[in-house]
């Protein structure tokens, strides 16, 4: 799998790379350390879904 990275012009649709094509290798089972935290406000903390 590959991924680059760029930046998109709003007015041109120019694309500027910001960072060239790289190799990376997918997880197995993602790090759920670094999940946001659960959603505080009155409609989630109901459990009311979307």
């Amino acid at each position: 799998m590959t991924i680059k990275v760029y930046e998109v012009d709003r007015t041109t649709g120019a694309r500027t790379v910001v960072r060239e094509t790289q190799q990376v290798v997918p997880v197995t089972e993602p790090d759920w350390r670094s999940a946001m935290a659960p959603c505080e406000c009155p409609r989630c903390s109901k459990g009311v879904a979307s």
